[in-house]
Order: C-alpha cells, then structure tokens, then sequence
C-alpha cells in the first residue's frame, strides 16, 4: 500500500516541478523528487539502489541546480538584482 502512496506523491512531484517557474524551486522539487525515489526503493528492498539514489540525486541536483540559478540571476536573486 505505501508503494501506490509513494508513487503518487512522485508524480505530483514531478507535475509540480515541470509546472514551476523559479529554478531554485525546481532544485528543490528534484531533490524531494531523488529522496522519494530512495524511499520507494528502500521498500522495494533495492537497499544499494536507493543508497546509489539518495547520493547522487540528493547531493548532485539541488547543488548543481541551485548554483545554477544563482549563477544566471534567475528566481530569488533576480528580483533582488532587478
């Protein structure tokens, strides 16, 4: 039954962040995104895949996303710029 809850929750996610404007945000989205795919693996008994997932999706994507849109001056930083 949490596999179907999990799995929702993962497609709202996704919905959310195709849907959002802000970089920033979709960092964040994706980062939420990686932590409940770990999740649905971790109940799936993939221990090493949702290890694998939880590494490079939570540490890479919001790192890499968010210096990206500070970088390019986009959401947050680009009202305080404007």
């Amino acid at each position: 039954m949490i596999d179907v809850f999990v799995l929702g929750f993962l497609v709202l996610i996704a919905v959310a962040a195709i849907r959002q404007r802000d970089l920033f945000a979709v960092a964040m989205l994706f980062g939420v995104y990686s932590f409940m795919t770990a999740a649905l693996f971790m109940d799936l008994d993939a221990v090493d895949v949702a290890f694998t997932e939880a590494a490079v999706g939570a540490g890479v994507t919001p790192g890499t996303g968010a210096g990206v849109a500070a970088g390019f001056g986009v959401g947050a930083g680009a009202a305080a710029v404007a």
